[in-house]
């Protein structure tokens, strides 16, 4: 078992990003939550953090400007393997579309799709079993 991952919100909004924070400080006691506000922000965050991507989970939100979630996923699978074997990605968005779930469901770099409002239980489970809190 690993000590805590790192996590990086992907997240446009600002009461979501919020909200999830103190949820992942209240419930998995991470203190350190590192935040952007589009897929663009978060692949420069990747380039920029490779020494701390280890254990690194994402959670990623879909609709965003700039460069939204899909947009995000297509470029991740261009980096390093070194860097992508670290990193562990969950999408959290409130969409309804079949046709976006599906899409996520089927990218190989999404370990799961979580719905919000923000299930903090589901990723707890994954987190307690991979990590030491």
């Amino acid at each position: 078992m690993e000590s805590k991952p790192n996590i990086l919100l992907i997240e446009d909004n600002l009461i979501d990003q919020l909200v999830t924070k103190k949820l992942l400080k209240k419930v998995l006691d991470i203190d350190q939550v590192f935040v952007a506000n589009n897929g663009l922000e978060g692949l420069q965050w990747i380039i920029k953090n490779k020494k701390i991507c280890h254990s690194l989970i994402i959670l990623l939100d879909i609709q965003m400007p700039i460069m939204n979630g899909f947009e995000f996923l297509d470029i991740f699978q261009t980096l390093n393997e070194e860097i992508k074997k670290e990193i562990q990605i969950y999408v959290v968005s409130s969409t309804l579309d079949q046709d976006e779930i599906k899409q996520i469901n089927e990218n190989e770099y999404v370990r799961d799709f979580l719905n919000k409002p923000f299930p903090i239980d589901e990723l707890r489970k994954y987190v307690q079993s991979n990590y030491l809190l």
